[in-house]
């Protein structure tokens, strides 16, 4: 008996088979489908979105048009520029181009199949000193949605993770996180709020979930919205078991296991993979990640390398020459009252004046406002392969009640609950502050004096925090003349104990720039593509800007789609 599929049809063979349903195989399914072919998109889990469901859904496509209707002109070389001094020797020509050029493209392709998109017009590259680093406009993201429009379909939409969500509402950066951070401080702030948190409890109340989408959310259900709407069939818990290749050794489709057991899906102008990477394959991950025991990852749980492990069983190859195998991470881990243990990724408040990353023996070891991933791969090498790597984020209690610290949310929301399940810790003076973290007080205590003795006139002589247009971004503009820096004076003290994590997977299989699979000899495996996570990262295991994982899984996605269409050539550069 063939699968049956979400819209009550039947199916056993399509034109492209999407394995895989976040930004890369919903955004290939888009494609295939606007350009004439039959798409099925066949998801392990039981809901679709992956890992892009619950990212904040930022996209890096460099002269998008959302920026040039805004009127951003830019060298159109300068990304280009900025890639190569940024990926060195991990720079290729071939894939970087084909990114470059069809970025813009693929968003404005979307565009006319009805997504609509907000630019990042003010959100710089993370360093700022490289040839061609961009001040702003190169990153969109996707308008807010109202979930209903999905109809019977938002029971499909995998909801936000919790941890990064408030009771299941998201928050975007921008406008609508500043007024929740400074809704005590500001009347239209608190009127944003109070209108958002107040819906959120009636959808809550109604519908079960939250319907104010956005991030990652926002741009899955509008990428859902659209394949529904150009005849693309969802099947779920349908997990890829093996490819199908015809007599001239052409992937021509996969076997899919289900609850009614295994079955055959023909595809006949080829497979996507977009199946999420290997972020819970525990195999890969110990044989390739750093300090693997103590790494966390926030992909979602199906992401355990199902793609590679496909492609590899009939030729393909991963890429193990990048620079770091993962989209790294600083986490701190989050014990629920229910016993659950969650995962939180700091991603805002390093970057916010009065705080600092310190290890055990009390000292800083990073510049704390540049890029998560630079935090993860500065304390990788701070201890070493022999050390342990974990670090503290530390504050005051006035900086935790106006900015929050990890899961722990800013005022008016109580903290006490992260107090006494230990998530915090806190001490009135630092050495009482280090004693409860295992710290050491005398490191800690020199690490704040030399850190209050900067911060008193601005600065940070270590390491320069404030120093770039990405740092000021995070920092906060009401605190001058630096607006990343702060004194850590007056107690009580607060820290909370972070570690490495990891967005996703960067070592994917090698791939060329139209998205095909390439095999150890360098040629492609016919009518195999694959896209996201599960192709080796064009960034080259560096992360140059925010969405550098979205903005290329998309983008290939979008490329893989034209080449099965046979319209590759009417697009190539």
């Amino acid at each position: 008996m063939p699968f049956k599929l979400f819209d009550g049809g039947e199916a056993v063979d399509c034109d492209l088979l999407v394995i895989g349903s976040g930004a890369a195989g919903l955004t290939a399914a888009v494609t295939a489908a606007k350009s004439g072919l039959s798409v099925i998109v066949a998801e392990k889990a039981e809901v679709l979105g992956g890992t892009t469901a619950w990212s904040g859904g930022w996209t890096w496509a460099p002269l998008n048009p959302v920026a040039r209707r805004a009127g951003i002109v830019e060298d159109p070389e300068a990304p280009r520029r900025y890639l190569q001094s940024v990926l060195g020797p991990h720079f290729d020509a071939g894939k970087v181009d084909a990114f470059l050029y069809h970025a813009p493209r693929m968003v404005g392709f979307l565009e006319a199949a009805g997504l609509e998109f907000e630019g990042g017009l003010k959100i710089p590259d993370t360093y700022g000193h490289q040839p061609g680093a961009g001040m702003g406009g190169r990153s969109v993201i996707a308008a807010p949605f109202d979930g209903r429009r999905l109809g019977p379909l938002i029971g499909l939409l995998r909801k936000p993770m919790r941890e990064t969500s408030f009771m299941g509402m998201t928050i975007q950066a921008g406008p609508d996180l500043r007024a929740f951070m400074t809704m005590l401080r500001s009347g239209p702030a608190f009127a944003h709020v109070t209108r958002r948190f107040g819906r959120h409890l009636w959808d809550l109340a109604r519908h079960g979930r939250g319907m104010q989408l956005r991030n990652g959310n926002a741009l899955v259900a509008r990428l859902m919205l659209a394949a529904d709407g150009l005849g693309v069939r969802f099947l779920t818990n349908a997990p890829a078991q093996e490819l199908l290749s015809d007599g001239t050794g052409r992937v021509c489709g996969a076997v899919l296991g289900g609850p009614e057991g295994a079955r055959r899906v023909v595809a006949r102008r080829g497979v996507l993979l977009a199946t999420g990477g290997f972020g819970h394959d525990a195999a890969r991950r110990a044989a390739q990640f750093p300090h693997d025991d103590c790494h966390t990852s926030l992909s979602v749980p199906e992401a355990s390398g199902d793609g590679l492990r496909l492609a590899e069983a009939v030729g393909g190859v991963q890429d193990r020459g990048l620079a770091s195998p993962g989209a790294w991470c600083p986490v701190s881990e989050v014990p629920w009252p229910d016993g659950r243990r969650g995962v939180f990724p700091h991603i805002i408040e390093r970057g916010k004046p009065g705080i600092i990353g310190v290890l055990a023996n009390g000292r800083r070891f990073c510049n704390e406002g540049l890029g998560y991933h630079d935090y993860v791969t500065a304390l990788l090498e701070a201890v070493g392969p022999q050390g342990v790597p974990e670090s503290w984020l530390v504050c005051s209690h006035a900086f935790q009640r106006r900015y929050g610290l990890g899961i722990s949310r800013p005022a008016p929301v109580p903290l006490g609950a992260w107090l006494r399940n230990g998530y915090l810790k806190k001490g009135d003076t630092p050495e009482e502050l280090a004693r409860a973290c295992g710290i050491d007080p005398e490191g800690l205590v020199a690490t704040l004096a030399e850190w209050n003795a900067g911060a008193a006139r601005g600065e940070d002589p270590a390491f320069g925090r404030g120093t770039s247009a990405y740092m000021r971004l995070q920092g906060d503009p009401d605190v001058t003349p630096n607006p990343c820096v702060a004194p850590i004076a007056k107690g009580p003290f607060y820290a909370v104990r972070v570690t490495p994590g990891s967005f996703g997977t960067f070592a994917g299989l090698k791939s060329d720039g139209r998205a095909r699979v390439l095999d150890a000899g360098g040629a492609p495996v016919a009518g195999l593509y694959a896209a996201g996570c599960d192709m080796a990262s064009v960034m080259g295991g560096y992360y140059p800007a925010g969405g550098i994982n979205i903005g290329p899984a998309m983008t290939f996605g979008h490329i893989a789609a034209l080449d099965a269409a046979g319209l590759y050539e009417e697009h190539r550069p």
